[in-house]
């Protein structure tokens, strides 16, 4: 089964059967990336909710929602959402707000589409598949990155004849880790925490669980590099490259295989190095290849008013929630951004802020 399949988007007043949707939080992100990606969703939108009442007014009239909520409580009561959205932010504590809110809509009987990170314990994470289990609602966490267009290709890649298994993957994306002595503060992990889920979720949908983990840090920046032991076989590096220039490409992912490898830089480039020998040592004149071998790349066009070339879709907006509520409309369960990859990812956040350098630990 292709992961990375072409579908014909509907629009939202397209669709016959819509689902009856909350939505709590209206800050900056959800504004710029969740609320405008329900235009291509079958979604109908109840309610938003916000502390803020005011905000929640205005946005409720820009997304058209019918009613503006500072309770969610209220909200769930009156509305009865089948889906409740969660854009939030952070306790005092460092703990994650849609972590309760969660729990709270799946016992008012919604399903739960939330945006990372999960929590901030693999405990929490474990109540929820509790709650989840209890309700026989599904809880789907926004893990953007898997649904790129470019990293599906990659899995697509994976596994085929001309490419092989995985043998090593290289990820890389710019974080500090804070000095361990500061770690056990979940204040101070915020940025950690909120970011380790995007080079986490790519990870583990490419390379599976991981077995063996262990890190350096550079003290100045807190950069790290991280070396895994897939539990395939796979090896792997994450590099986290704090300190890198704020004009730099983002990102870069690296799948090797056997005897090809493919490179996505930025997120939408994507360079695929089939099969090829090298040209005859000490005696080829050209560094050209046969065109069978030549490299593939992919890279949108920006020129059209395009779906595809807007960040709603090549960052994985869309994809994400129509993955959730094609589940929902056909009684199917998710298949990404379940509760154990948000478990996994959890794991490797509790390896860093529990093991210092240089200790090779089995997660």
């Amino acid at each position: 089964m292709s992961h990375h399949t072409q579908r014909e988007i509907r629009y939202n007043f397209e669709y016959e059967r819509r689902i009856k949707a909350c939505f709590i939080g209206a800050g900056g992100h959800a504004f710029r990336n969740v609320y405008p990606a329900l235009r291509y969703a079958p979604v109908e939108l109840l309610g938003v909710c916000d502390l803020d009442i005011g905000r929640a007014a205005k946005f409720a009239k820009l997304f058209g929602a019918e009613r503006a909520y500072s309770d969610h409580r209220e909200m769930f009561e009156k509305e009865k959402p089948d889906l409740v959205f969660l854009v939030t932010a952070y306790h005092p504590d460092g703990r994650v707000q849609a972590t309760d809110l969660a729990l709270e809509a799946l016992a008012a009987g919604a399903h739960v589409w939330m945006e990372k990170p999960t929590a901030a314990s693999l405990v929490e994470i474990e109540q929820l598949h509790a709650a989840s289990a209890a309700a026989g609602r599904m809880v789907m966490t926004g893990l953007k990155k898997t649904f790129f267009p470019t990293i599906e290709k990659l899995k697509d890649l994976m596994g085929s004849p001309q490419f092989g298994p995985l043998t090593s993957i290289n990820v890389r994306y710019p974080q500090s880790l804070p000095a361990f002595s500061d770690r056990a503060d979940l204040v101070k992990m915020q940025s950690f925490l909120d970011h380790i889920y995007h080079p986490g979720a790519i990870l583990h949908y490419l390379g599976g669980s991981i077995e063996r983990v262990s890190y350096e840090r550079e003290e100045t920046t807190g950069a790290t590099v991280t070396n895994m032991r897939f539990r395939s076989g796979a090896i792997g590096t994450l590099h986290f490259t704090a300190g890198q220039s704020g004009a730099s490409i983002f990102e870069r992912v690296e799948i090797i295989g056997q005897g090809a490898n493919a490179i996505v830089e930025n997120g939408t480039s994507l360079t695929y190095f089939r099969k090829a020998d090298l040209p005859a040592y000490g005696r080829a004149a050209s560094f050209l290849q046969p065109d069978e071998n030549a490299a593939l790349l992919f890279e949108p066009e920006h020129s059209l008013g395009q779906l595809y070339n807007n960040n709603l879709f090549y960052l994985g907006y869309v994809p994400e929630i129509l993955h959730l509520t094609d589940a929902i409309l056909e009684e199917k369960a998710i298949t990404k951004g379940t509760l154990e990859t948000a478990g996994e990812i959890m794991k490797l956040f509790e390896f860093y802020r529990r093991t210092d350098a240089g200790v090779t630990i089995t997660l």
